[in-house]
């Protein structure tokens, strides 16, 4: 019997890469098996709303008895921490981290780990999944009913590693009323397919006279999705110092609907 053929070094390197990230898969699966449904909130373009979408609608969820996570995976631009005025980070317990917590959600965001918030994060694919999974493997999540994924936006590098690392439930797709806004948002619900993922609702935001409407309930008739609902362009956003569905009956009852909506879907 011949003797097995040594491996180059290329190839150990190759295959100590294949055993690490299997293990990575291994130990987050495990820190992430008390989360019973995990939901990405994402846009295919930036400005459409998606970190305003995500940070009121993971606060309605939990007004409504759950327990909620929002987990700001934009790394170059995360927000979600402005959005909540949180500036207290997380703290560390028996090598982990525990989440701050604002209106009944907990929060885990880059934001918390930058100096200055006004300095660019530039960083390729590889740190970007580097990071998101130290965070999914460092952060102590708890029992959870849900975690709302908070996306990069775009079809490119970034949302791509983040939608490989995390094994996600579902997405919801936020756009706007305009043209080139509800073709964007058909580019990402197509990204999303192509990688056999499930767009499970489409919410049209900034509705009204300023930008029209009807965009969000196009796309749900052409590509077969479901309208979770609309939110209009209101001045409540402008001067709220806390998130608006806590200010806001108008709002609150926006979200109200998409909240529903979503927890019918999922059958809770």
């Amino acid at each position: 019997m011949s003797k097995p053929r040594q491996l180059t070094p290329q190839e150990e390197a190759r295959l100590a890469q294949v055993r690490k990230n299997f293990q990575e898969r291994r130990q987050i699966s495990e820190n992430l098996q008390s989360i019973k449904k995990k939901i990405g909130i994402y846009s295919g373009k930036g400005g459409v709303g998606k970190t305003t979408v995500a940070t009121n609608l993971a606060i309605q969820i939990a007004k409504s008895g759950f327990s909620v996570s929002l987990f700001d995976c934009d790394i170059d631009c995360p927000n979600v921490t402005k959005t909540l005025h949180i500036s207290e980070g997380p703290i560390e317990k028996d090598s982990k981290l525990i989440p701050p917590s604002r209106h009944g959600v907990s929060v885990m965001s880059m934001s918390f780990f930058q100096e200055d918030e006004e300095t660019a994060i530039i960083w390729r694919g590889p740190m970007i999944r580097n990071a998101i999974n130290q965070f999914l493997h460092s952060t102590q999540w708890g029992q959870l009913d849900f975690m709302i994924v908070d996306l990069p936006p775009g079809t490119s590098d970034a949302p791509l590693t983040v939608m490989q690392t995390l094994q996600l439930d579902g997405f919801i797709v936020v756009t706007t009323p305009q043209d080139l806004a509800a073709l964007d948002a058909k580019r990402s619900i197509n990204m999303i397919r192509k990688l056999n993922l499930e767009v499970i609702g489409i919410v049209e935001n900034m509705s009204g006279d300023i930008f029209g409407r009807g965009a969000g309930e196009e796309i749900s008739k052409s590509m077969g999705i479901p309208f979770f609902g609309s939110i209009e362009l209101r001045k409540d956003y402008k001067t709220s110092t806390n998130p608006t569905v806590l200010e806001s009956e108008d709002v609150e009852k926006e979200y109200s609907t998409i909240s529903n909506n979503l927890l019918s879907k999922l059958n809770f």
